[in-house]
């Protein structure tokens, strides 16, 4: 076949190139694979240099080349053989002109043939490693027994098991590859053959690069001592600690003369600094916020030892007023931080706009990468004021009332004293686009009670996230939240306004706009409440280069009191969306559409009868 196939070649590709009028002017229209079933297509055709010109009619161009089109009938070949298919071939073509000759449709047919296939996979060498590391090892190494020998996955592999040994005290180890594939030349052993080399201790550090921050402050970021046992893990931790306090734009953590294999590793930190003082200043819009402005001054050194401060205003019609913030990174050990912030901030929601002048001071521990867990006081002077036209709406003046309000002026304010506790733990591996991974958290508060105020509640809510990667291309997110306040004594005015629960918008159910689902008036206009769930499922693609799409389902409502909670109320809201990937997140747009309507729901006054929502936004919903 494949003498035909060189021999046809030149042939039909003769034909292409004589129907162009000049070059690069017949265009790929598409390029499509038949026999192909062991390996990801989109993965295939990503690996190729003929590419397919865009569906939109603005979009990239990709024209037909001979030089490119017969390089890639070899790197099929060379792609297949290093993922276990060494017999693997392209029998046959077709290149199909359309009517007006100036776009092709490819279509390759590919004979995969047998693989040579994983029999054994074994570790020599590696007793120095726990038995249970070992066998954990067995199991997370990609490379498996029955499967195709997968050249990366056996490049993978033998990384980990290099890893490993120096995760357990061996920085000198070496890690030998033996690939044997028996007498049919299918069956392959892997062997990986270990010198671990001698067992070391971290020794002494070395630091340059630093200038106006102080050595002392980056030794006591490291998370190792000299005397310690040697592991690569707290070598890596002690990098991400150093970049996280966006001090410097290079860290380093090196090992210094590994041919020495002495037992005692020296190791250097080298650092560049970054500028110290940083102002920003953005202007943008949202189809909830409107316009926007934010401005933002912080200083990563305030007053030397990595401490930071920093000032940030902001309006919107949505929310306005100016936050400081001061951050102690290092408070009695390097797990701990510190911090203070003081704001005046004005919320604006349907019913009312709450301000919000006070401070909250708080402790944070962080026991590894992935838990954090903080202690808040807050002391804040909350003061709400409903709209004039609620204020008017003569449904609501008894609940007004029971909620601590003057019907008359319709102001309710008070003083907020109170404790809080947030864990979260998260293994995601984004914080701007998760691909896998979840993340939870949790917040208990408690105000009043032995401190005084006028607000007295408890309150408590969950939040969890999971992210599963479906395919290279295909991600599946889900999120579930759960949030309740509690009244102490049954009293509603315990409670303050700006912290009632209300669902909608761009980050819940997406059927409605943002604060529309919750309790409402008899006149229909929402006026919180102190209970909410809330869950959504989305399924991200990856559709052509920095362009994606999601298809979601969101589900939630929000109730006056935790007794009232009724899962079968749930507001259900569907929809698809557009993601355009940019460096500080995705550009998102969604369309969400309610599948059960809250009857005689007002917006900004006016009966709604409209049963979508548009939504344009920057960053992932959750």
């Amino acid at each position: 076949m494949l003498p035909r196939l060189v021999v046809c070649l030149p042939v039909v590709l003769a034909l292409v190139a004589g129907a162009c009028k000049e070059s690069g002017s017949v265009r790929v229209k598409s390029l499509q694979f038949k026999g192909v079933g062991a390996v990801d297509a989109a993965r295939l055709r990503a690996a190729l240099a003929t590419r397919v010109s865009s569906r939109i009619p603005w979009g990239r161009k990709a024209f037909f080349d001979r030089g490119r089109f017969d390089a890639d009938l070899k790197r099929i070949e060379a792609f297949y053989t290093d993922r276990g298919f060494p017999d693997a071939r392209v029998t046959s073509f077709d290149v199909n002109l359309n009517d007006q000759q100036d776009a092709v449709d490819l279509t390759l047919t590919i004979d995969e043939g047998r693989p040579v296939t994983v029999v054994a996979v074994n570790f020599n060498g590696f007793d120095v490693v726990p038995a249970e590391r070992l066998t954990a090892l067995r199991e997370a190494v990609p490379l498996q027994v029955g499967q195709p020998r997968d050249r990366q996955q056996v490049v993978a592999s033998h990384e980990q098991a290099v890893n490993e040994l120096r995760e357990v005290g061996y920085p000198y180890a070496r890690v030998a590859t033996d690939e044997n594939d028996g007498q049919s030349g299918k069956d392959a052993t892997i062997t990986f053959r270990a010198e671990p080399g001698p067992l070391a201790h971290f020794g002494a550090v070395e630091i340059s690069g630093n200038s106006s921050v102080g050595a002392g402050v980056i030794e006591r970021q490291l998370t190792f001592r000299p005397g310690d046992l040697y592991r690569r893990s707290v070598v890596q931790n002690s990098q991400r600690r150093l970049y996280g306090m966006e001090l410097f734009q290079f860290v380093n953590v090196e090992t210094l003369n590994p041919e020495k294999q002495e037992a005692e590793v020296r190791t250097r930190v080298t650092v560049a600094e970054g500028k110290h003082q940083r102002v920003n200043f953005g202007i943008g819009y949202g189809t909830e916020e409107k316009a926007r402005a934010d401005g933002q001054y912080r200083h990563v050194n305030f007053l030397g030892g990595a401490r930071s401060a920093g000032v940030h205003a902001r309006w919107s019609s949505l929310d306005r007023g100016l936050r400081l913030d001061f951050n102690q990174p290092y408070f009695f050990g390097p797990r701990n931080a510190l911090s203070a912030d003081a704001q005046q901030w004005l919320t604006i929601v349907p019913a009312y706009e709450s301000l919000v002048t006070g401070g909250k001071v708080t402790m944070t521990r962080r026991p590894n990468p992935q838990v954090s867990w903080s202690v808040s006081m807050i002391s804040e002077r909350n003061s709400s004021a409903i709209k004039p036209e609620a204020l008017l709406d003569l449904t609501l003046r008894d609940d007004l009332i029971a909620l601590g309000l003057d019907p008359t002026t319709g102001r309710q304010d008070g003083t907020l004293n109170a404790v809080a506790f947030d864990y979260q733990r998260s293994t995601a591996d984004s914080l701007l686009n998760a691909t896998r991974g979840y993340q939870v958290t949790f917040h208990a508060e408690e105000a009043g009670r032995l401190l005084p105020g006028t607000f007295n509640y408890y309150a408590a809510t969950g939040d969890g996230r999971h992210y599963l990667p479906v395919s290279r291309r295909l991600v599946w997110a889900n999120r579930a939240q759960v949030g309740a306040i509690w009244p102490i004594a049954d009293v509603p005015g315990n409670v303050p306004f700006g912290k009632k629960y209300f669902l909608g918008g761009a980050t819940s159910i997406r059927g409605w706009g943002r604060f529309e689902v919750s309790p409402v008036s008899g006149s229909g206009l929402p006026i919180g409440g102190n209970s909410l769930v809330a869950l959504s499922s989305e399924l991200r693609a990856a559709l052509t280069g920095n362009l994606g799409g999601v298809l979601f389902v969101d589900g939630g409502n929000v109730w006056t009191e935790v007794t009232d909670v009724e899962l079968s109320a749930l507001r259900y809201a569907a929809g698809v969306g557009l993601r355009y990937q940019t460096p500080v997140g995705p550009v998102r747009f969604d369309v969400g559409y309610q599948l059960n309507p809250i009857p005689g729901l007002q917006v900004n006054g006016q009966p709604q009868q409209r049963r979508w929502r548009m939504h344009f936004s920057i960053g992932q919903a959750f």
